[in-house]
């Protein structure tokens, strides 16, 4: 469960005010990121959102995000079974900035750990920022100081690969995920594998499945990547469908 904190960019700015708090929640974690990205911007959303991991016991836990890209990034990665845990907003690494000459101080965005113990750092940044040559030496700089014991490699993401639709699909795939159907997932699956088709309605189809259900199997299978569509338009059953090879 999310909740969008979206600021209207044509009033005047906000001003300097505290980062807003999310009060304790029954049964659920609280957050515990080493800095506070909940404060109101006219030019970003801001995004919490409570996740249930194995590194949380299945426990639900509450993350921040200082945009719907970084939420985007979150989201795509825990999409993938083999990710174990989350951090966000993680402490500080300290580095030697080459432009200013200067000591500074850099939080990752998020971690990931994997089941095998693996922890990946992750940068998320858009693309425009990324193409300038000082973003670039920064991020080297940045990566070039990361402590042994902070993370086992570190990747740059753009955000600007999450588009509107992008993210919308990825939502309604976690939210899919978090229904279990064995049955109509190994349905649309064989049927994927064995008929011929083009539309995602040609495949419910041939499932013979009622709609709906095969409709929420289709987006899990997505999800694990056992099926391929177009992410950055909105998926509906009129979606070019295909196996992913």
């Amino acid at each position: 469960m999310s909740y969008f904190l979206d600021e209207e960019t044509g009033r005047h700015p906000t001003g300097k005010k505290p980062a807003l708090q999310v009060a304790p929640i029954h049964g659920v974690l609280p957050y515990d990121g080493c800095r506070n990205p909940m404060t109101r911007s006219t030019v970003s959303s801001r995004v919490s959102a409570t996740f249930a991991l194995p590194a949380t016991n299945g426990v639900p836990k509450v993350f921040h995000f200082e945009s719907k890209s970084e939420f985007a990034v979150a989201l795509d990665a825990l999409l993938d079974p083999s990710v174990f845990g989350l951090e966000v907003q993680l402490p500080p690494v300290r580095y030697w900035c080459r432009t200013s000459q200067k000591r500074r101080s850099h939080h990752f965005d998020m971690r990931l750990t994997f089941d095998d113990g693996l922890r990946r750092a992750v940068f998320v940044r858009n693309g425009d920022s990324l193409s300038k040559r000082k973003t670039q030496d920064e991020i080297e700089d940045i990566f070039n100081a990361i402590p042994e014991d902070f993370a086992d490699e570190a990747i740059v993401v753009n955000g600007d690969h999450f588009t509107r639709a992008y993210r919308d699909n990825l939502r309604r795939i976690w939210e899919a995920s978090a229904e279990e159907d064995a049955d109509a997932d190994e349905r649309l699956e064989e049927a994927a594998r064995t008929t011929n088709y083009w539309l995602l309605q040609d495949l419910i189809k041939k499932s013979d499945l009622r709609s709906p259900r095969a409709f929420g199997a289709a987006l899990r299978l997505l999800g694990r990547r056992i099926l391929r569509a177009d992410w950055h338009a909105v998926i509906g059953v009129h979606s070019r469908i295909e196996l992913n090879a």
